[in-house]
């Protein structure tokens, strides 16, 4: 974690490059977006409330909430025309880095910021500092690649070998002990890592570390820091290669992992867990509010022993200034942000793959953004 905060930090002294030079998704009320005379474009919804929001909001970040921004863009610049919103899919870490360099409205993450973020964020977030709001969850699917073997079966213990490279045939004994029934061939396994500062990276670790402490060594953090194994970047990336090679294994937030199948992790409980987004929020309910004053950090239980509750979970959160917004920005960011919290923005998230913020939590996210200023 020491060297991933310094190598941060180090980033933001040398700077970043430009957010609006790779920006992946944009979305605005003119014909080339396919908001305004493209039949497939949502309605207006009469929940959307503009205000005086307007212009261009840059926001980077989190690549596992990629698809739930595209599904809120996508609603929200069908009411505010005047808005255009810009989010790069650049990676947690990236999203941050531009964020506490100015550079950006809000960020995505999957993991909350840490100290030294906060304080650095008092350098963009005038008298005041920037905030965690829990916006999305959702599991974190270990997809693998490995034809004729369905509803594979695989615990902490194991994961953690076979990612630490310890696990190197997908017809190990470990393995076959939690798949008596399976036709495991003696391919080798093929695991994938993200190349990139990740939140998904760190709650994946995270779960290992709390799950499988005695196989899993490393501090953890959002750089990966196992040996062996390839790279990719993003989320899309590492489905793009599970997909692509066979004997492979990765972990990607569930909406990525659609294309290859997924495991079913045993727990404490009786039935070994598919990874759904039902069976996340019943572990997302377990969470904890740790963060202080109004920022809204949660603590996961990545050890959940109920029935149906899937281990391996990531909350995304957006990330703004408490106060000290910039002005030009702030009534897009703040409409933008009331429609993801709202009842209408986390109902659609299901349909995405992700699961919505459990009532309690979602409350506070909701109170807490309207008080941005």
């Amino acid at each position: 974690m020491k060297l991933q905060r310094k190598n941060r930090l180090r980033a933001l002294s040398l700077g970043a490059v430009a957010v609006s030079g790779a920006l992946a998704l944009t979305a605005c009320g003119s014909d080339d977006t396919g908001t305004k005379g493209d039949e497939s474009a949502p309605a207006a919804n009469s929940a959307i409330k503009c205000d005086d929001a307007k212009g261009e909001l840059l926001a980077a970040g989190s690549s596992a909430q990629k698809n739930a921004v595209d599904a809120w863009v996508k609603q929200y610049t069908a009411s505010c025309k005047n808005v255009r919103i810009n989010y790069n899919p650049n990676g947690s870490g990236a999203g941050i880095t531009n964020f506490l360099q100015g550079q950006t409205a809000f960020a995505g993450s999957d993991s909350p910021l840490d100290a030294e973020e906060i304080t650095k964020s008092a350098e963009v977030c005038k008298d005041s500092q920037a905030i965690d709001l829990p916006m999305v969850g959702g599991p974190i699917a270990v997809s693998y690649n490995l034809p004729g073997v369905d509803d594979l079966v695989l615990d902490a213990p194991t994961l953690a070998k076979i990612f630490d490279d310890k696990i190197k045939t997908w017809d190990d004994a470990a393995i076959k002990k939690l798949n008596p029934d399976a036709k495991l061939p003696t391919t080798k396994i093929q695991t994938f890592h993200r190349s990139d500062d990740s939140g998904t990276t760190d709650n994946f670790t995270k779960y290992l570390k709390a799950a499988a402490a005695s196989d899993w060594k490393y501090e953890g953090g959002k750089a990966w820091q196992a040996k062996g194994g390839q790279s990719a970047s993003g989320s899309s990336g590492l489905a793009q290669q599970v997909t692509q090679t066979a004997g492979a294994i990765s972990y990607m937030e569930l909406s990525y992992a659609k294309s290859a199948q997924t495991v079913h992790v045993k727990t404490g409980a009786a039935t070994p867990v598919e990874a759904t987004v039902d069976n996340a929020t019943k572990a997302i309910a377990e969470a904890k509010v740790v963060g202080e004053g109004k920022d809204l950090a949660l603590e996961l239980n990545y050890e959940p022993t109920a029935e149906g509750a899937y281990p391996i979970t990531l909350v995304t959160y957006e990330i703004a200034c408490e106060k000290g917004n910039k002005a030009e920005t702030l009534a897009a960011t703040k409409s933008f942000l009331t429609y993801l919290a709202s009842e209408e923005g986390q109902a659609i998230l299901k349909d995405a793959s992700y699961a919505p913020m459990p009532e309690e939590i979602i409350t506070k996210v909701r109170t807490t953004v309207a008080g941005l200023s």
